[in-house]
């Protein structure tokens, strides 16, 4: 079987039938590049689980979470987000900006999350239900939220909406206008921060910018130019990340009625939601994978992997894998137990917003269910270009009003 898993192949579809042949024959795979230097394709969750835990052997500092061999100086912008550090500076890093993201200070956001995804979903009814689901549902609950957190004004939502998709849209025509424009976002980006951060200084809010610059463990405190990858970190995680997921849930209800129907019927079973929402993640990986570069010569499953090679991990081949999950190509909303990969293998890189962007997705794909007795695609989904974000740019959704 001819493997590729770069961009091209992202932009039709998941490349299901090439992971499941690379996990029953070449589960580290050598994977050819053109024009840049190859990487070894992880695709068994054993493996994945144990690359992600193990920063030692495999760092993201030394070459950053992208496939493609970048820049020295984007790799020294890059190590200054979380998303591209390593222990021990990461693991200081994350005990800091843990403050804004405790369980207590999630569970607060309950009621707001609610009450705007029910806003957004009054909106579809005013549309007598048909939506662009991506511009007109998935992006909004996110962004608001993200925002909101923040301490963005409502009149700047548009502008964090920009910058992330330039920024995670470098392979895809319709985000990105030149080679410098994820750059140029970026830069963007930390300048409006570091007016929020004087402005937090001067006079501070109740909202996560403010817990960062007055964050304090032991007597360290975190530099603006941390806060500032940071704040980069959340609008682009927070958002794009979360956006794609709702719409992935979405497309899988829709692809499944019996299972929206099912779901529509038990609007108040906490537990059936709560498992429902982990299958979403399951079957819609919003990250493709993550690259690590090898710090020491080594080997994975007797594979030979020499120091300085890459190695990316890949989660969409992870949440199949049939040693972990029975029926695993089965969409079912009461799997369990449901050990997926979607927010990390664990480890030092596991997603710090977890249970918030579950508690976005319930509160969004439910509010939607309680509206509307079904939905169907009305055009084919569009896909983003990219080998890193399982994207979607454009979703026709038309929900039945009876």
């Amino acid at each position: 079987m001819r493997i590729d898993l770069l961009e091209d192949t992202w932009e039709k579809e998941v490349p299901h039938d090439q992971f499941a042949y690379l996990r029953a024959n070449a589960p580290v795979h050598w994977h050819d590049v053109p024009g840049d230097t190859g990487f070894w394709a992880v695709t068994r969750h054993q493996d994945v689980r144990a690359v992600s835990r193990d920063a030692q052997t495999w760092s993201t500092e030394l070459g950053t979470t992208f496939i493609r061999t970048q820049t020295p100086e984007f790799i020294a912008i890059a190590a200054l987000t979380l998303l591209n550090m390593d222990p021990p500076k990461q693991s200081r890093y994350r005990r800091l900006v843990s403050a804004g993201f405790t369980p207590k200070m999630i569970a607060q956001l309950a009621g707001t999350v609610r009450r705007r995804a029910e806003r957004i979903a009054d909106r579809v009814v005013e549309r007598d239900g048909e939506v662009e689901f991506v511009e007109e549902v998935a992006q909004h609950l996110p962004l608001e939220m993200i925002c909101e957190l923040i301490g963005v004004p409502e009149s700047d939502h548009h502008l964090i909406f920009d910058w992330s998709n330039r920024m995670v849209g470098f392979q895809d025509p319709d985000f990105r206008t030149t080679p410098e424009d994820g750059e140029i976002a970026s830069a963007e980006i930390f300048a409006y921060c570091d007016a929020l951060v004087d402005e937090r200084r001067a006079r501070p809010r109740d909202d996560i910018l403010t817990a960062l610059v007055q964050a304090e463990v032991d007597g360290d405190r975190l530099t603006r130019e941390e806060i500032d990858s940071f704040f980069v970190i959340l609008c682009v995680a927070g958002n794009e990340t979360t956006r794609n997921l709702i719409a992935h849930a979405m497309s899988a209800l829709i692809a499944h009625p019996g299972a929206y129907r099912e779901l529509r019927a038990n609007l108040d079973d906490e537990a059936l939601w709560r498992g429902a929402t982990e299958e979403f993640l399951r079957w819609g990986s919003s990250i493709h994978n993550f690259r690590r570069t090898a710090t020491r010569d080594t080997s994975l499953r007797g594979v030979p992997i020499a120091a300085g090679e890459k190695v990316v991990t890949f989660y969409a081949s992870a949440n199949r894998d049939e040693e972990v999950f029975a029926d695993p190509h089965t969409f079912d909303i009461r799997r369990t137990p449901n050990d997926h990969l979607t927010f990390g293998g664990g480890g030092p890189h596991f997603c710090l917003g977890a249970n918030l962007a579950r508690l976005q997705i319930m509160c969004m794909i439910r509010e939607l269910l309680r509206r509307f007795p079904s939905a169907e695609h009305t055009a084919p989904v569009q896909r983003m270009r990219s080998d890193f974000i399982n994207g979607v740019k454009r979703m026709p959704v038309r929900f039945a009003t009876s």
